[in-house]
């Protein structure tokens, strides 16, 4: 199975930096401008079968219009943005968890997915990817022949590996 995984080990300190940027912005800043700006990476889970690679990720609250998907030199790029609601006034919040701003995820692709066959489909909150696999890249399966090798001479052989 091939897993998807761009890996960043400094991931961890931009994420600290943003969890300390907030807390200041909290603390001591515009409070409007703490409750809006920040970036947050939605959970995926990816998985694959012998037909496709599939993502799934999640970003309730988001409009379809706010997210954006792509595929440039073997990287899948996912970029949204959840917006802040401007229907309660900022100062009658006791606590907000939830994360508000932009987000982009990227992902280096194997060179066995095919670019043309994406699909995007979004959904209850969960956008998924699926990403096909080029035909050359799909398991196949070849029938092994019992008997004399003798039995096949003269017979054509098809790419299936069976006798015709």
């Amino acid at each position: 199975m091939t897993v998807l995984t761009r890996w960043d080990p400094f991931r961890e300190f931009s994420t600290l930096q943003d969890r300390m940027n907030r807390l200041f912005r909290d603390s001591y800043g515009d409070h409007e401008e703490a409750l809006t700006a920040s970036t947050f990476a939605p959970p995926v889970d990816v998985y694959e079968d012998e037909h496709n690679v599939t993502l799934k990720i999640e970003v309730p609250g988001i409009d379809e219009k706010d997210i954006d998907v792509g595929i440039e030199n073997n990287l899948l790029t996912v970029h949204g943005e959840r917006k802040f609601e401007k229907e309660e006034k900022e100062e009658n919040f006791r606590r907000v968890e939830r994360q508000y701003g932009s987000f982009t995820r990227s992902f280096t692709l194997p060179n066995t997915i095919d670019p043309e066959g994406v699909q995007a489909h979004y959904d209850k909150g969960i956008l998924k990817i699926q990403l096909a696999k080029k035909a050359e890249a799909k398991p196949k399966q070849i029938k092994v022949n019992v008997g004399s090798e003798k039995a096949l001479e003269g017979k054509e052989v098809k790419s299936t590996g069976r006798a015709a």
